[in-house]
């Protein structure tokens, strides 16, 4: 379970959350505000599953805080903190659906137990940029028939479900629609898979969790099977274009477009296959060509640079220097070339 601790008295906030990292079982993941604003921010970031807030706080108080996350974020459940003559006003959140106080000076016993209550309905919740966040990593990894990830990646979402303590009627549901929307996106690329629902009949969470890993592979070797051992690896297609690109300025997100994979997904994966930046992948490159034509004795050093994209020669001379450690010049003397 997450908790986020909302209050604009440092010394209090730090109690706050000393009583509940002393909680068992260990909350997840405990953060702190100083007011609603900062709040708010820290759950369009990460969504809590609890908010334990003060009622008075400049900027935004308690009470408008409340107001917008039971429009906004209704599955956050929330816990108002109020003075003793501040009650009356707190009382005005449970039109927001608050259902849980604690008045000041808070112990720790008051704290232990409001959690308590909590952890009971903390039952069948997936955050939504979860759920974002795996669809658009999986239509990523099947695109690019990236196994190992896709493997890697299931992984998670199986320990993920776990965690939420998912029933099976929820988890049927969620993959249901992970699948659906994955369906989708892979139609927009003009591959429609035919959806395999071993999950479906499972008995079992263990059972559709395994069925629906089954799914996920079953969508990727039918790609492979359309693409009938004709599809380059992506990113030895992206190599392959920017080694013919090197006179000329392109951008990540143009080769990442190329291959049809997004601009984040594609430079982490270019690093993991490669070892190499985007970026450190193109100097080296240029600098490996630029080498090859200095050995030619009628190419001008200046004309180098531009065959290798560098219209500015002392930036050019700059990093070769760098990378191969002696001037264009220099190696060119040390090929015996004058």
């Amino acid at each position: 379970m997450q908790l986020l601790v909302v209050d604009d008295e440092p010394v209090i906030r730090r109690g706050l959350v000393k009583m509940a990292e002393q909680y068992t079982p260990s909350l997840t993941k405990i953060q702190t505000a100083e007011n609603g604003l900062a709040a708010l921010e820290r759950i369009r970031v990460s969504e809590p599953d609890v908010v334990m807030t003060d009622i008075r706080m400049p900027k935004m108080d308690g009470l408008e805080l409340c107001r917008i996350l039971h429009e906004q974020y209704p599955h956050i459940m929330k816990v108002v903190i109020s003075g003793y003559n501040d009650f009356e006003y707190a009382q005005k959140c449970m039109a927001f659906g608050v259902k849980h106080y604690m008045l000041k000076p808070v112990t720790k016993p008051d704290v232990h137990e409001v959690l308590d209550q909590l952890v009971k309905h903390v039952r069948g919740y997936i955050p939504p940029s979860r759920f974002v966040e795996w669809i658009d990593l999986m239509e990523q990894h099947i695109w690019a028939l990236n196994l190992v990830e896709l493997d890697s990646l299931y992984a998670r979402w199986r320990e993920d479900c776990l965690t939420a303590n998912l029933t099976l009627a929820q988890l049927k549901e969620l993959q249901q629609d992970s699948m659906t929307l994955l369906a989708k996106r892979l139609q927009n690329r003009n591959f429609s898979p035919v959806q395999t629902s071993a999950y479906v009949q499972a008995v079992s969470v263990k059972e559709a969790l395994d069925g629906f890993e089954q799914s996920l592979r079953a969508v990727a070797e039918a790609l492979t099977s359309m693409r009938s051992g004709n599809f380059r690896d992506p990113m030895e297609e992206a190599k392959a274009y920017i080694d013919t690109k090197l006179s000329q300025e392109i951008s990540l997100d143009q080769v990442a477009s190329m291959v049809g994979l997004t601009p984040t997904y594609f430079s982490s994966l270019f690093k993991k296959m490669t070892n190499e930046t985007f970026v450190q992948y193109r100097i080296n490159k240029r600098m490996d060509k630029a080498k090859e034509l200095l050995a030619v004795p009628h190419i001008r050093i200046v004309d180098v640079a531009a065959e290798v994209g560098y219209d500015d020669y002392p930036h050019f001379t700059k990093t070769f220097k760098k990378i191969v450690g002696v001037t264009p010049s220099d190696f060119r003397t040390g090929l015996g070339i004058k």
